[in-house]
């Protein structure tokens, strides 16, 4: 079995072309003799005992040369000392190339040496040398030990090769090995990230069957996938099977549940599990409070938000960034940029550096206060302060400046955010687009339209929908219903919005029986109709005075089950009341009346031009008093 598994990926130790790497060219240029010889360099086992924290790569190849050139000469226990510290750097080429060299040199590897080699190997993506390091260890006459074979089944799972890992579990128990606890939770992490939970559970019960014990992290991968899979109910059946089973959950282990039914929007759930975890002696980190804070923000329950905040500084747990900015999205969103702002400084008198999310969103609260601006100086800040603006600080400056029909600001932004390597998506131009569309600049608009395609930024529903309003909006129709035909041909699948901005477009053309046309073939195309659609279409045959048709489709929307709006009614009546229908009139305000609705500013303005002509009696006023309100208040 073992052989098998390694047939899939070859590798010698003495492949040279393997150990192609700048430290090879490193040694061979410069040897060994002068590289040190202007440094005073400690004895190499004081070096070895201060543990090299965060050591350097030059630092490192000093040290081995000095090692080497020490009299007597290290043994292997000390170089496998530095190599294990290096390791532990994660500089995995350089523990490689270093190993060769002292090879080289004479000094035959240990078991211990060749442990760190697999390790490497495995981290490099490299499982063909680190299988073969393993033969080297049966060549030099050593046996594989628990450590070997969790290393290369850790190997085998950051690959994603998990049926091989488990293959290898039965070649370790084959070889008289016992799998322990990081054999266990290695596997039950390689099955979790190819969602075989069902698997790693069982793995579980048959380990633990052979005396195995699991702890807290050996569920966490299982409860981790299982709550992003929407299981919440398995995972809080698990979490009990673990108390049951004398296995004390960790503060991350409830962080995890937590945090899903935070996401589900079982605040409440989240909270009583909260508080559980209290009683239970698990004190709570920042990341608990993280994801109560920012769900309690985001569903709206600031109060709920704040308390935690304040119990949380109290407990002298420290909030950190991650904390601040949902409290300021929460405020901002609430329309409470004042608030927000003090937050804001009160994060720079604590010392925490406001990220680009706390910017970002700042700087949107400022844009929807019309305050741009201080938006714009705010980013100049974040810049200064060595916070990079993202796509997203930049989208909401330009649709900030762009609905405050200053387009012309708004691209000067987005070619300041080219020249900052930030990468325009769709939004980027589907704003531009737009707000060129609102301010009647329809070349540019197409301009940036091209060249979003030519950026090989692909339009969706969205970009096409605002360029197509805008097209019918300033009289280009024929342009719009020429983008839609290439749009049937590149097969896109076209949503109810799109058709019924074109059927508006043809309508406001007086192409009534063409917007009719395209009207009813909608379900043969299999888009169906909404509420928008029929109104729409309501108000084209009301315009060119069809009211029998018009009529006719109000009766059909309510017999396909769509209910009529305010919109809806308002059209009817106000082309009933032009038609001299008063009758229909009265009936449809009282209809509209008992469905909840009232007239809009365009019904109550006509009312008021017949009752100045004389057309309507003033009684009629009283049919115009809605539910929610009485709108003859308006004719005084």
């Amino acid at each position: 079995r073992l052989v098998h598994l390694r047939s899939t990926e070859t590798g010698t130790l003495r492949n040279a072309a393997f150990f192609q790497s700048p430290y090879d060219f490193f040694f061979c240029v410069q040897g060994f003799s002068g590289l040190t010889s202007d440094r005073k360099m400690s004895s190499y086992k004081e070096r070895l005992r201060s543990g090299l924290v965060d050591i350097k790569k030059d630092d490192a190849v000093a040290l081995f040369q000095s090692m080497l050139r020490s009299r007597p000469l290290p043994t292997v226990i000390d170089f496998n000392r530095l190599f294990g510290l290096l390791a532990r750097t994660k500089q995995y080429d350089l523990v490689l190339a270093l190993c060769k060299q002292m090879e080289l040199k004479g000094i035959a590897y240990d078991l211990y040496t060749l442990n760190i080699m697999i390790n490497c190997f495995c981290r490099r993506r490299k499982l063909g040398f680190a299988f073969s390091a393993m033969g080297e260890i049966f060549k030099l006459g050593y046996e594989p030990n628990t450590v070997t074979f969790n290393t290369l089944l850790n190997g085998l799972c950051l690959e994603g090769r998990v049926f091989e890992a488990v293959e290898l579990v039965d070649c370790m128990v084959l070889s008289q090995h016992v799998p322990d606890l990081i054999t266990l939770n290695t596997i039950v992490n390689g099955l979790c990230l190819k969602d075989r939970v069902s698997e790693a559970v069982d793995l579980i019960a048959r380990m633990m069957d052979k005396g195995c014990q699991a702890d807290q992290f050996t569920y966490g991968p299982i409860l981790n996938r299982m709550c992003k899979s929407g299981n919440t109910a398995s995972a809080l059946d698990l979490l009990r099977k673990m108390e049951h089973r004398k296995i004390k959950p960790h503060v991350v282990t409830y962080n995890i549940i937590i945090d899903n039914l935070c996401k589900d929007g079982r605040l409440d759930d989240a909270l009583s599990f909260f508080s559980e975890m209290e009683t239970k002696g698990i004190k709570a980190d920042v990341i608990t409070y993280n994801s109560l804070i920012g769900s309690f923000c985001s569903f709206g329950r600031w109060d709920d938000g704040a308390q935690l905040l304040r119990d949380m500084i109290t407990r002298k747990i420290t909030p950190n960034v991650v904390t601040f900015s949902a409290l300021i999205d929460s405020l901002v969103k609430e329309g409470k940029l004042t608030e927000a702002k003090d937050l804001y400084n009160e994060m720079i008198t604590r010392g925490i550096d406001p990220n680009t999310i706390t910017y970002s969103t700042l700087i949107y609260g400022l844009c929807m206060e019309n305050r741009l601006d201080e938006a714009n100086q705010m980013m100049d800040l974040m810049v200064s302060k060595g916070c990079d603006p993202d796509i997203v600080t930049f989208n909401v400056l330009i649709n900030g400046f762009c609905k405050a029909k200053q387009v012309d600001v708004g691209m000067r932004l987005f070619r300041k955010m080219s020249l900052r390597g930030v990468i325009a998506d769709t939004v980027t131009y589907s704003t531009l687009i737009q707000g060129f569309c609102q301010s009647r600049e329809l070349i540019v608009a197409k301009e940036v339209f091209q060249e979003m395609v030519s950026q090989g930024v692909h339009p969706g529903i969205m970009t096409y929908g605002i360029l197509l309003d805008g097209l019918c909006d300033n009289g280009e129709l024929e342009e719009a219903l020429g983008i839609l035909d290439q749009m049937h041909k590149c097969k896109m699948e076209l949503d109810i919005g799109i058709y019924s901005i074109i059927i508006h477009g043809l309508c406001n053309a007086s192409k009534i029986d063409d917007a009719w046309d395209l009207f009813c073939s909608l379900s043969l195309k299999g888009v169906k109709r909404d509420i928008q659609s029929y109104n729409i279409m309501l108000s084209g045959l009301c315009k060119r005075s069809s009211l029998s048709e018009a009529d006719a489709l109000f009766r059909k929307m309510k017999e396909d089950g769509y209910e009529p709006d305010g919109c809806t009614y308002n059209t009817l009546i106000r082309a009933h009341l032009r038609g001299s229908d008063i009758t229909t009139s009265v009936q449809l305000i009282e209809e509209m009346k008992r469905c909840g609705f009232s007239s809009d500013a365009s019904t109550v303005k006509i009312v008021m031009d017949m009752l100045s002509s004389g057309e309507l009696d003033k009684s009629f006023l009283n049919m115009l008093s809605g539910p929610f309100g009485d709108k003859s208040s308006l004719l005084d």
